[in-house]
């Protein structure tokens, strides 16, 4: 499976994420995260790889994350609440968002990138 990387074109991080991928050669699918967020299936693939931790999926520094106050309702979320709201609306997504076959990647860090991509 190829590489789909869900990004936000305004977002610094998200285009440090893409040009590393360039810069190593490594080919994929950008989406843009507010025009089409990751489907169900996608975020709860990643949910598998974070080990259920549901934060891990949130743009906790988002603007969108702050007004809803979504911090203090996520300890008692369900997965499938926080999996609907996520799927409804891409910038409460960390981002990049990326998913292989194998691997699911949520945010930039070049040695996690790396090690997940073989690079």
């Amino acid at each position: 499976m190829a590489l789909k990387v869900y990004q936000y074109p305004k977002c610094s991080t998200c285009r440090n994420a893409l040009k590393w991928l360039d810069a190593n050669g490594i080919a994929y699918t950008d989406v843009d995260i507010t025009e089409k967020p990751p489907t169900k299936t996608e975020l709860k693939k990643m949910l598998a790889f974070y080990d259920g931790e549901l934060k891990r999926l949130f743009n906790t520094s988002g603007l969108v994350y702050r007004e809803q106050r979504i911090k203090d309702k996520l300890p008692g979320m369900k997965p499938a609440q926080a999996i609907d709201l996520l799927a409804g609306n891409g910038m409460l997504i960390k981002r990049p968002f990326a998913l292989t076959g194998k691997a699911g990647l949520v945010g930039f860090k070049e040695a996690e990138w790396k090690s997940a991509l073989g690079k």
